[in-house]
């Protein structure tokens, strides 16, 4: 097993601790940005501190004490990380909310975690004006653009403007071991699930994943995730603000590009479809290209035999055009939220792109392994990070079980659910639901969640979530969803629900002359599915198909909500 090197990290007792120390080591320079107009565009380390100061003090002054729970629901800027670290600076609970969520279930979860403060975009204000008489617990109002109080609403630039001066030394003594942020996974009634998180969980997770990969005050993150989301909020915006990188908020998914060649970004964290069109539209452009997908693919064999005999940097002098379409500075990209495909992986890498990915779950702050830069394999979710522990309990022949973890990022449990706490906890072991084994060097392999899991007629488990990252390398398919179905014998086969691409059969279309119907869609999404039970053995060959005309529900990391899928009364069956 190899030695793990490991990078040396300041020591932070809490988030309180870390957004201190930041300010005065980075003072000048720029921590947050907003890309896209907005009150506050711009603050360096010292002004994020005294506007944490300035908001704290006035929510003080507005008689909100210590351990109240203020809710924060917006789109990814300044604000919302002034928000987020005023709670915990001062003492609050923080509980951010997907701005995805349909109303009900925003309601929902400022009910469930008993907020009694919420700070909001503009785009919020007319539904909660609407659903005060709704909402008993909460007594203060903050909106994020309103330019003064109105209405009973207050504004948050003018809170700000109006505070006086206050010291770091008056900000109260933190309990890191508490109650800092509650998190909800699911927002739906009678279906919330508040993970409670700690200062400490955050803070020994900051720690961790810098240990493991370099985090410089030279870097800059264009920030494009949801930032009330653990992966985003702990990778993406608490951990540049602890090593001095300034986070770049982008103005929308569809300006990611552009913004990246404005900011000239290193560091780009993302989910794996991001990473799968990017590389998706690479592998396009080259292949259409008469001249570069002749001259390419030899390049790519020669460049990666001589860096492997130490020419550092060779392949992004080489593909230097790619790089600059990306602003020319990328530095590493990292995915997480779900397993990346090992060929995207491997691809980008091939074309002089860092890309490692990690794995954990919102319970533990949230990362568990990690791969690193100069140690990694694209089929892995990583080592496990310094201080957290992993076990495969009760693994079968293969080795795969439910992967357990233990470490100071674990959660508490979750908000006003013992029992559900409780059978989440094995002996102090944390079950995090997913079923993988380590490997001989120490690396963790997910081979799918628990739940999800098929068993086959002949008794061997199948995961669909490896028949889905071989369904969706085709370019005829633009998402799938792999489940068990019984056949006419009542025994257990695989079944394939399959979203086309529409793109991808237009251009068909285009260049064969063919029109498009649904006997062509039938016989090519055929083809593919053979294609891909080739490469299976036979228990887990997808025996029915069925084609979708709406993509499926997603959450915010683009993980398909399964248990909202009907796999029972489909039409458009097809057997394969």
């Amino acid at each position: 097993m190899k030695k793990i090197q490991l990078n040396k990290v300041p020591e932070i007792s809490s988030v309180q601790d870390m957004l201190i120390k930041s300010a005065n080591k980075f003072q000048n320079k720029t921590a947050l940005e907003d890309l896209a107009q907005t009150p506050i565009p711009r603050v360096s380390f010292s002004q994020l501190l005294e506007y944490v100061l300035k908001f704290g003090s006035a929510l003080k002054k507005l008689g909100v004490k210590e351990r109240t729970h203020i809710a924060v629901i917006g789109d990814n800027r300044v604000q919302w990380g002034i928000t987020y670290l005023t709670a915990l600076s001062f003492n609050y609970v923080i509980v951010p909310i997907d701005k995805n969520l349909n109303t009900n279930e925003i309601l929902n979860i400022i009910h469930e975690s008993d907020a009694e403060v919420i700070v909001f975009t503009d785009n919020f204000e007319q539904m909660l004006r609407e659903k005060m008489h709704a909402l008993k617990k909460m007594k203060i109002y903050i909106s994020m653009d309103m330019p003064a109080e109105k209405d009973g609403i207050y504004s948050m630039t003018a809170l700000i403007n109006n505070s006086g001066i206050v010291n770091v030394n008056d900000l109260p003594k933190i309990n890191y071991s508490d109650l800092a942020e509650i998190i909800f996974t699911s927002g739906s009634l009678g279906r919330a699930k508040g993970v409670m998180l700690s200062q400490k969980n955050l803070a020994s997770n900051l720690m961790a994943m810098t240990s493991m990969i370099e985090i410089t005050d030279k870097d800059r993150f264009l920030s494009v995730l949801p930032i009330h989301h653990t992966y985003e909020c702990t990778c993406g915006f608490l951990c540049p603000l602890f090593m001095g990188s300034s986070v770049h908020y982008a103005r929308s998914l569809k300006t990611v590009v552009e913004d990246l060649q404005n900011v000239k970004a290193t560091i780009l964290l993302g989910v794996p479809l991001l990473f799968d069109k990017m590389f998706k539209r690479i592998h396009k452009s080259i292949s259409e290209d008469k001249v570069k997908s002749k001259i390419v693919p030899p390049l790519l064999k020669a460049t990666t035999i001589i860096e492997k005999v130490g020419w550092k940097g060779l392949k992004r002098k080489v593909f230097k055009e790619l790089h600059n379409r990306f602003g020319g500075s990328i530095r590493i990209f990292i995915a997480g939220g779900a397993a990346p495909d090992p060929k995207v992986a491997k691809g980008l890498r091939e074309f002089g792109f860092n890309f490692v990915q990690g794995y954990g779950l919102t319970e533990t702050s949230p990362i568990l392994t990690l791969n690193q830069l100069d140690n990694f394999k694209d089929d892995a979710a990583g080592i496990p990070l310094p201080g957290i522990e992993i076990k495969i309990n009760n693994p079968n022949t293969d080795g795969v079980g439910e992967v357990y973890a233990k470490g100071p990022n674990v959660m508490l449990g979750y908000y006003k659910n013992e029992k559900m706490t409780s059978d989440t906890f094995d002996d102090g072991w944390f079950k995090t639901g997913d079923l993988g084994y380590m490997d001989q060097d120490g690396f963790l392999h997910i081979s799918g969640r628990k739940k999800n899991m098929i068993l086959s007629k002949n008794g061997e488990n199948v995961f669909p979530e490896e028949i889905e990252d071989l369904l969706n390398r085709s370019p005829y398919v633009l998402e799938s969803l792999i489940f068990g179905q019984k056949d006419e014998k009542q025994d257990e086969i695989i079944a394939a629900q399959i979203v086309t691409d529409a793109e991808a059969f237009i251009e068909y279309s285009e260049v064969n002359n063919i029109k498009i119907t649904d006997d062509l869609i039938q016989s090519m999404i055929d083809k593919v599915i053979k294609d891909v039970n080739k490469e299976l053995p036979l228990h887990k060959q997808i025996r029915k198909f069925y084609i979708r005309d709406k993509e499926f529900e997603k959450t915010t990391t683009q993980k398909i909500k399964r248990y909202l899928v009907n796999t029972q009364n489909i039409t458009r069956e097809n057997d394969s």
